[in-house]
């Protein structure tokens, strides 16, 4: 029996070739098979097809056509985000660049858990998570030239009115709940193991599990009936709490798109002498966007911020990060086992890396994003995000201008939220899934009212699609 030839090393190449160009054939036969942006017929028919084109999953000889036969089957049954009626969720178009990048990752498998594993992937992971965090805390429309180097710290503990140098730095994540699981636990070992979260009712779930799975006190919530956190209702909040502090502000919410007050927040931050988290994972790429980045001020007064490049920043899945503004918090995650980091090692000069994730084995996840950023550069970055604003805001004059559907408000990022006059929305959204014709999502807001969520975030989508997406929803008879 011959041995199955391996993704790297001297004949990679050869043995990867036909077997992508296989996958390549797959992907487009199962995507013309599946005729729309979802598979028709709902979990049962679609479960039924997988389970067919599987049959017995460890069979006792192997099928030479498995590689064809599941990645067309994955294809023809999955939701295609490059879709322009795939709407639903912040769930993006993957750039090819990006794809092609982690195919590489993948196929020389470095492992982000001791230097000898991954040589160049660490230092390419300093590199970017470094520059990352840069363009984060010199967000807010300040000077480009604010982006590197140090930033100042507003703190003064000493009274001397001398501004402390900080040096800014990021990890990656496998998404916006690592990253906020991250940001509580250095707040925790920052202020002490009694720290409090406070947060709104518009903030992502992760929190509040991140908070029970640390064993932190029950989180406060402030109401938002306008869907962003109020500052006169957090101050009252803050004002009746004692001990160690953590605000968690939102910059991008799930359901609308929309940006919490950050200056202000920040104000009432410092007066109470609270640390300031930033859930940043959809509002984050307005980074990249010279018209958008200003809707981000604030956003360097805090101390960690969650970024999700998978939403937009258009990467395959994972590519979440976390910005720290003092990277001496990181120390908290230190930890030695002799196998990866020895003392003698490391005092050798080999780079340490267990402090650099919660995670022990870790992919480089890092490559897509480094080929990402140097091919598209800030301002091709900036013109996709700048392409979806200007989508959302121009179905939003289609949706306000059509009498059959009334829209919740102008958006704010690239989520739209309207609903049908005369038709009940879960159920239209329902049908459509179904039928395979629409991927919309839903949101209920303050008010009680359902609506349906398009959130655009493919850049190739048009005008002409959006038009068709509204006449499918009007059109539509529950079932």
């Amino acid at each position: 029996m011959s041995l199955p030839p391996l993704a790297s090393g001297p004949y990679s190449a050869g043995a990867l070739r036909p077997l992508l160009d296989t996958v390549l054939g797959a992907l487009e036969a199962g995507g013309r098979d599946r005729g729309g942006p979802l598979p028709a017929g709902g979990p049962a028919e679609v479960a039924a097809r997988v389970r067919e084109a599987v049959g017995e999953v460890l069979p006792d000889q192997g099928e030479p056509g498995a590689l064809a036969a599941l990645v067309h089957a994955l294809a023809e049954g999955s939701a295609d985000p490059a879709d322009p009626l795939c709407a639903a969720h912040l769930h993006c178009p993957p750039l090819a660049v990006a794809t092609a990048a982690d195919l590489a990752a993948s196929a020389l498998n470095p492992s982000l858990d001791s230097w000898d594993q991954a040589p160049a992937a660490s230092e390419l992971e300093a590199l970017v998570t470094g520059a990352l965090a840069r363009e984060v805390y010199g967000a807010g429309g300040a000077a480009p030239a604010a982006r590197s180097g140090v930033v100042a710290d507003t703190r003064d503990p000493g009274g001397t009115g001398t501004a402390l140098p900080l040096t800014p730095d990021a990890l990656v994540t496998t998404g916006g709940t690592e990253s906020n699981q991250l940001a509580l636990l250095l707040a925790r070992e920052a202020l002490g193991g009694g720290v409090r979260l406070v947060c709104g009712a518009n903030a992502h779930h992760s929190l509040a599990r991140a908070a029970w799975l640390l064993g932190l006190p029950e989180p406060v919530v402030v109401p938002t009936p306008q869907g962003v956190l109020d500052p006169g209702a957090l101050d009252a909040a803050l004002s009746g709490l004692t001990g160690p502090l953590l605000v968690a502000a939102t910059a991008g919410t799930t359901d609308a798109g929309l940006i919490d007050p950050l200056p202000e927040i920040a104000a009432r931050c410092a007066a109470h002498g609270a640390r300031l988290h930033v859930d940043a994972a959809y509002g984050g790429g307005l980074l990249f966007s010279s018209r958008h980045r200003g809707r981000l001020a604030g956003i360097r007064s805090a101390a960690t911020v969650t970024l999700d490049l998978h939403k937009l920043g258009w990467q395959p899945v994972a590519a979440g990060l976390l910005a720290v503004r003092d990277a001496t918090d990181l120390t908290a995650l230190h930890q030695r086992a002799d196998y990866l980091n020895a003392d003698d090692d490391t005092e050798a000069g080999l780079p340490d890396l267990l402090g650099r994730s919660l995670r022990t084995t870790r992919r480089p996840d890092v490559l897509k994003l480094a080929v990402t950023l140097k091919t598209l550069g800030r301002t091709g970055l900036g013109a996709l995000t700048d392409q979806v604003c200007a989508l959302a805001q121009e179905f939003a004059d289609r949706v306000d201008a059509h009498p059959a559907f009334e829209l919740y408000d102008r958006p704010v990022i690239s989520t739209v939220l309207f609903r049908p006059r005369h038709a009940d929305a879960a159920a239209v959204r329902r049908t459509l899934l179904e039928q395979g014709r629409a991927v919309l999502g839903r949101a209920r807001t303050g008010d009680g009212r359902l609506w349906l969520k398009a959130t655009l975030l493919n850049p190739h989508t048009r005008l002409a699609d959006l038009d068709r997406l509204l006449d499918l929803v009007e059109g539509t008879t529950p079932t």
